[in-house]
C-alpha cells in the first residue's frame, strides 16, 4: 500500500523541524554522508544519551551519606536545567528513597524521586532508569513550583497527594501521611540549606 504524497509531506516536514532542533543553522552535510543517511546519523547521536545509564547495573552503596553523593552531580546539573533549588531536590529524593534507585513503594512508586508510572509517562521519563527517573522528580517539582508560585508546602504536598487534592483542600490535606511528608522534606530542605 502507498502512502499518500500529503502524508509523505507531512512526514518530511516533521523530519526537518527535528532536524531544525539539532542543527539550528543547517549545516552543510560530510561528504561522506549522503543526504538520505543524515537524518538517521544525527537520530543516532541524539538518542545516545551522554547521561543514560544503558543496561548497566548500577552499584548502589549502603549508607545513606554515599547513596546521596552519588547523585550530586546529576542533581545539580538537572537542578539547573529545570531550575529548581537543589536543596528542595536532594530533600525530596532522601524522604521519598534515600538515594536508592531500586526503591518500590507498595503503592508502586519507582525509583529515586518515586514517580508512578502514570506520573512518569506524563514527563516523558523510564522511571526504572535511575537518571532519567532523577530528571522526571525533578521536572515534576519544577512544574508543580511553577503551578503554586513557589509554594514549598503546596508543591510538597502535591508531590505527594497530588494536585487535585491541594487544589480541592486549598492547601496540604488534612492526611496524616502527607503532613508528616510536607513537614519531614522541610526539615531536610533546612537542613540541606544551612549546610548540614
Amino acid at each position: 500500500m502507498r502512502m499518500p504524497v500529503a502524508g509523505i509531506t507531512r512526514v518530511l516536514g516533521r523530519i526537518r523541524e527535528i532536524e531544525a532542533m539539532v542543527y539550528p543553522t543547517p549545516p552543510s552535510p560530510p561528504e561522506d554522508i549522503k543526504a538520505g543517511e543524515r537524518f538517521e546519523k544525527v537520530m543516532e547521536e541524539v538518542l545516545d544519551d551522554p547521561y543514560e545509564r544503558k543496561e548497566e547495573k548500577i552499584s548502589v552503596p549502603s549508607g545513606l551519606s554515599e547513596r546521596m553523593s552519588m547523585w550530586e552531580d546529576d542533581i545539580q546539573r538537572l537542578c539547573e536545567q529545570y531550575e529548581v533549588d537543589p536543596h528542595l531536590a536532594r530533600a525530596v529524593m532522601r524522604m521519598e528513597s534515600g538515594g536508592n534507585p531500586d526503591a518500590i513503594s507498595s503503592a508502586g512508586a519507582i525509583g529515586l524521586m518515586q514517580l508512578m508510572p502514570g506520573t512518569a509517562k506524563s514527563l516523558g521519563v523510564d522511571p526504572k532508569n535511575p537518571l532519567r527517573n532523577l530528571e522526571g522528580g525533578i521536572k515534576y517539582l519544577a512544574q508543580l513550583a511553577d503551578k503554586y508560585d513557589g509554594d514549598y508546602v503546596k508543591t510538597l504536598a502535591a508531590y505527594n497527594a497530588g494536585s487535585g487534592r491541594v487544589d480541592s483542600y486549598g492547601g496540604v490535606p488534612p492526611f496524616p501521611e502527607t503532613q508528616r511528608y510536607v513537614k519531614n522534606v522541610i526539615a531536610l530542605y533546612q537542613k540541606y540549606s544551612r549546610g548540614d
